[in-house]
């Protein structure tokens, strides 16, 4: 198989002209070529007045070493995909245990089940199904769930996020992890978009399909049952103490590969009770900002921004600041809305999500400031939590101590002062919002980076500064502020055999993609040792 890279081809293009393209690259006629598979598909739209697709293909021909001897260097490239991995049957004394139902957590108990290890897989939130009705009652009526949230049951935060796939990672196993949600039913497309995201509304149902693969495969799945410590002998893990709808039970197994996610604090400080080896990292924190789609689509595509090939357009953005922390956005959701993402009572905190359609008014992004350990105030490798979760308790209060979040217009933090009344742009947040002053929540270096980076960047995309934009406040939870440390061979807890860190939570991850990445490499070095 050859690929084929940079082929460009308009926003109207079909297979026909596809197929015509890469006969003139490789100068064949079209009965050589057996399959045409597309490999990624990317807009440029640099020149405004000029937009297109950039292609790359996978080309099967019938006389592919007689072509290739006569092209020059660079024109089509040998291209085997990458083989999925196929775990070797494992040999555990007792079912392994994976705590956690996010990606991480998703992924590693497939891997352990598909090597016929038998996974107990255990979620302290609920099923997907269940957990949607949770959320919505969040934003219908703010009544939050502390055990069922966008934060944590069955798919993780993720679910709740727009899907999104895109990883800043290599990986051979990435490949592997896309196929595996279009095996569930994701969108085929998946496959080749440069930007792939499956959306909210089709996620849960990947989600879902995933659980019961896991299940038709030998392992079990546990939900509303939360980890409540290991149990430990010596430097060895030899199971879990749970608690399930009240009921206290023991899973035993030298085998625990945790996967709790960025947000579970409570467990975080059992783990560092017992002993678990645990350092601060940096993170980001900041606010959502919503514009209007159009404003964006029009900013990036310029006259063509309707064209139905195109869709909603999205952004990612980056500004360096005077303190070198750093203003940038992420987690970029196209025609989507910002969304209650608190965990813990009394606190505030939001997040972004698109459907599949990205087909709302808005668009809207995590803007982050970069912080860093010093700023947490404390050297205790949980500090970080602690001050993570008192801005969130400020922004409670500021919006009004219902889970109203507070608001403010970008031409009034630009001011310094108040919002007092909202403009053209309508923020989407649920259950309400209440105009205020952000100054009241966040840090004033977290404020001053906003202020630089929100003018820098509206240099790099006309109207980025659109004195009506919303900010939505507060987006705390980009990532975990502490680090589990492990092995980087064997994947195991520093001086804890059999204990496996796995995911975001534990620091060695930054998104779905990565996070499921991590999965498998924690689970195939699991069943490695078990081999032993």
């Amino acid at each position: 198989m050859l690929r084929l890279d940079n082929l460009s081809m308009p926003l109207d293009w079909t297979t026909a002209l596809l197929t015509e393209a890469v006969q003139r690259r490789l100068r064949i006629p079209a009965d050589q070529i057996v399959s045409l598979t597309l490999a990624k598909k990317s807009v440029d739209a640099r020149d405004k007045g000029d937009v297109h697709f950039v292609l790359s293909v996978d080309v099967k021909l019938r006389n592919e070493e007689t072509v290739l001897k006569r092209l020059k260097p660079g024109i089509a490239n040998r291209y085997t995909p990458p083989a999925p991995p196929v775990p070797p049957a494992a040999r555990f004394s007792r079912p392994p245990v994976v705590i956690g139902a996010g990606p991480a957590g998703l992924f590693a108990a497939l891997t352990l089940a598909q090597s016929g290890a038998n996974p107990i897989l255990i979620e302290r939130g609920r099923a997907v199904e269940q957990r949607t009705q949770d959320v919505a009652a969040m934003q219908k009526n703010g009544l939050l769930d502390p055990d069922s949230n966008v934060q944590f049951g069955e798919g993780g935060a993720g679910a709740f996020s727009d899907g999104k796939l895109t990883t800043g990672t290599k990986s051979p196993y990435i490949r592997h992890v896309l196929r595996t949600f279009v095996d569930h039913g994701a969108p085929e497309d998946i496959l080749y978009l440069s930007k792939p995201h499956i959306g909210t509304d089709r996620l849960k149902g990947v989600v879902a399909s995933i659980r019961n693969e896991i299940i038709r495969l030998g392992g079990t799945v546990m939900f509303e049952t939360k980890a409540t410590e290991l149990i430990i002998r010596g430097s060895h893990v030899e199971g879990v103490r749970v608690s399930q709808r009240g009921e206290m039970r023991e899973l035993l197994s030298d085998t625990v590969l945790l996967a709790i996610g960025h947000s579970a604090r409570d467990t975080m400080q059992t783990l560092f009770n017992q002993g678990v080896m645990m350092v601060q990292k940096p993170f980001a924190m900041g606010v959502r900002i919503e514009h209007p789609q159009s404003l964006i689509s029009q900013s990036q595509y310029g006259k063509v921004w309707q064209h139905p090939a195109l869709g909603a357009a999205d952004y990612k953005l980056a500004v360096h600041t005077p303190d070198k922390r750093g203003c940038y956005t992420f987690c970029m959701c196209p025609g989507g809305e910002v969304i209650a993402a608190a965990s813990q009572a009394g606190g505030l905190c939001v997040n972004g999500m698109s459907y599949h359609a990205r087909a709302g008014r808005n668009a809207n992004a995590a803007l982050l400031v970069g912080v860093n350990p010093p700023d947490f105030g404390d050297d205790h490798p949980l500090a970080g939590f602690v001050w993570q979760r008192s801005i969130e308790q400020a922004a409670y209060r500021l919006g009004g101590s219902n889970y109203h979040a507070p608001v403010q217009r970008v031409e009034d933090l630009l001011a310094g002062r108040a919002t007092a009344r909202l403009g053209e742009v309508l923020p989407t947040y649920q259950p309400g919002v209440t105009p205020a002053d952000l100054r009241a929540c966040l840090p004033d270096f977290i404020i001053d980076n906003l202020k630089y980076g929100i003018r820098g960047m509206d240099k790099q995309l006309h109207g980025f500064a659109h004195p009506d934009a919303v900010l939505t406040g507060v987006e705390t939870r980009s990532s975990s502020p502490v680090r589990l440390n492990r092995d980087r061979t064997t994947c195991m807890a520093e001086g804890l055999d059999g204990l496996f860190p796995v995911g975001e939570g534990a620091g060695y991850a930054g998104g779905i993609t990565s996070a499921a990445v991590d999965g498998i490499v924690a689970a195939l070095a699991a069943i490695e040792r078990s081999r032993l």
